[in-house]
């Protein structure tokens, strides 16, 4: 089993391909995945530069243990977003990334440059690349996959071609997303269609098989292993229901009345089966709907259900199911639907559309992925595909669908729980929920201290910073959570123990606000969506605004947690202790001297 040591650059503008080493350094410090990705942008963006121009780098990147990690094989898509104009990961999983894995040979990372002057698809197999032409321009996710049904592919659709500012990269037949802010535009930027892996998954080594085999029990076992075997991530939708942080026709309620409609048991009546049946990690409900198969997630029903008052769960899907045939993503798609209803409630803009109505979503949807008209008046669509903040700015409206640095948040309601709050403000990619999701315990708390919310911030995003650089499943890699995955790299005969691991995932963490701090990023980008300091209408006392002078203060406490300066800027003194101070050029800020505790 060799090392994974190189990387395959891929210039579009002259169609050429190199092999490179990664250096030694960055390989042990950075790891792969989300790390060594986050090492090439900071090394070869100018700042400023265009995310959807040619000189913007998108890394296909896998890591050191890809391929051998229980649950679904993931790789990590890095580039500048062209929604938050910062630094992006997203992530997809099952057999594209299995193929890529096994595809990229000896390679951390296929790194795409430039721009091609016609519409090409690049081709990995046996630890090379090879850029051909794209016939299928224009076709839709599910269409380009069926172009190669003997490899995986990762593909845009007609958003991603049109530059939406929140197009995915779809594989899998579009059941897999790498979706929230907008890898799928710089695809499109770059006149790529697909990068097709034609080689079979890599091999487990016989020494991991017994560790592969343990880490799958513990996960089945456990809380997540149960929950996500019984309704995968649709669990989500009962439980923010439950606890009143369901956000429901754009963010004016924290329940909604249909919910069970939606659900998990409305799921697995219409599902005609699982995605792995057999597998201690079974995967979603497929369901069957006018147009073909669809895996709806939590998102789909939250964002696309709750959050636009739809009431059926085969209208929901079929809206997720339209978004994933397109290549938008969920939620950025079903908070531009809310946004215009709103909008249009408040008489801001000309929009048929309302809540309730799936057919007026849908139509809308459509006509943001491909430009084609559709149910609002002319300019309120190109808007829309900028993202929620670019409408907002143009049509003059209040801010009534929240975002951090530009993305739109989940339909996870922070008011039902600050730590939230604390979690999607300062998420490195902009407003998300995968980094840190303090939600699952603090909405059920009878009281958290600041201390607590802050720990659990910080060390989930610590953690999931190392685990998506091995890569990790998100859900599978949790019983890797104690020791950072240190047997694996044992086993491996690799030179990493549990606490060098997990300042890795402090590195790397660090590393992604240095780059957001060169791009202009400050506190600023940091703060409270202004809306969530007004209670929910008719919401329940647990969804009253937050107190924003009492999120300041838990925002200088988490500044402190992390050595960085009372405008979230990495002291010194913290860059010495991360091994980055050598990293960090002249272009980048940095803070001025060590903050006390604000605790």
């Amino acid at each position: 089993m060799a090392d994974r040591d190189h990387a395959l650059r891929v210039d579009l503008s002259s169609e050429t391909v190199e092999r490179e080493p990664v250096p030694a350094a960055w390989r042990r410090r950075f790891l792969g995945g989300k790390g060594i990705g986050a090492r090439y942008l900071y090394d070869e963006l100018d700042p400023g530069t265009d995310p959807l121009g040619p000189g913007n780098l998108l890394a296909f990147c896998v890591g050191p243990l890809s391929g051998y990690l229980p649950g679904e094989t993931r790789y990590a898509a890095v580039t500048k977003s062209p929604l938050t104009g910062g630094f992006l990961d997203s992530y997809a999983g099952d057999d594209f990334a299995g193929r890529l894995a096994g595809s990229l040979d000896d390679c951390l990372a296929l790194l795409v440059t430039g721009a091609a002057d016609r519409p090409v698809r690049i081709v990995v197999e046996g630890g090379d690349a090879r850029v051909e032409p794209a016939e299928a321009w224009g076709a839709d996710t599910v269409e380009t996959d069926g172009v190669h049904p003997d490899a995986g592919v990762a593909c845009i659709g007609p958003a991603g071609e049109r530059g939406v500012a929140y197009a995915t990269i779809a594989s899998d037949a579009g059941d897999h997303h790498a979706g929230r802010g907008g890898a799928g535009a710089v695809m499109g930027s770059k006149r790529l269609k697909a990068v097709v892996a034609r080689d079979d998954p890599p091999a487990v080594p016989p020494e991991l098989v017994p560790l592969r085999e343990r880490v799958e029990r513990a996960y089945a076992e456990g809380d997540t292993g149960r929950w996500q075997a019984a309704g995968e991530t649709l669990e989500s939708v009962d439980f923010a229901n439950e606890v009143g942080a369901l956000a429901t026709e754009g963010w004016q309620r924290d329940r909604f009345a249909a919910a069970d409609d939606i659900g998990i048991e409305a799921a697995a009546d219409a599902a005609v089966g699982r995605e792995r049946p057999d597998s201690a990690v079974p995967g979603g409900f497929e369901v069957e709907t006018d147009e073909g198969r669809s895996v709806p997630r939590g998102a789909t029903p939250m964002t696309l259900g709750a959050g636009l008052g739809v009431e059926s769960f085969d209208a929901v899907a079929a809206l997720g199911e339209r978004c994933d045939r397109l290549g938008v993503d969920v939620i950025s798609a079903g908070n531009a639907v809310a946004w215009a209803v709103r909008a249009a409630e408040a008489g801001r803009v000309d929009c048929d559309v309302s809540f309730g109505d799936p057919d007026g979503a849908r139509a809308l949807i459509e006509a943001i992925a491909t430009g084609a008209d559709g149910p609002c008046e002319p300019g309120v669509t190109d808007a829309l595909a900028d993202g929620v903040d670019a409408a907002a700015d143009a049509y003059g409206t209040d801010d009534a669908i929240p975002t951090v640095k530009s993305m739109e948040l989940p339909a996870y309601d922070p008011r039902a729980a600050v730590g939230m709050a604390l979690a999607y403000a300062t998420s490195d990619r902009g407003g998300c929920h995968r980094r840190a999701r303090p939600i699952e315990w603090e909405a059920v708390a009878e009281e958290a201290s600041t201390r607590e919310r802050v720990a659990a911030v910080v060390t989930a995003q610590n953690t999931r910073s190392a685990l998506w650089s091995f890569v990790a499943d998100d859900f599978a890699g949790e019983p890797l959570w104690d020791e950072f995955g240190a047997e694996w790299f044992a086993a491996l005969g690799r030179d990493h123990d549990a606490e060098s691991l997990r300042l890795a995932g402090e590195r790397i963490w660090t590393l992604v606000r240095l780059f957001n701090a060169r791009e202009g990023f400050d506190r600023g980008d940091d703060e409270l969506p202004p809306t969530l300091t007004d209670p929910v209408p008719g919401g329940s006392e647990a969804t009253d605004g937050l107190d924003r002078e009492a999120f300041e203060r838990l925002l200088d406490a988490y500044y402190a947690a992390r050595g960085w300066d009372r405008d979230g800027l990495p002291t010194p003194e913290t860059l010495a202790r991360l091994d980055l101070d050598a990293t960090v050029d002249g272009e980048t800020p940095v803070g001025m001297s060590s903050d006390p505790a604000a605790f």
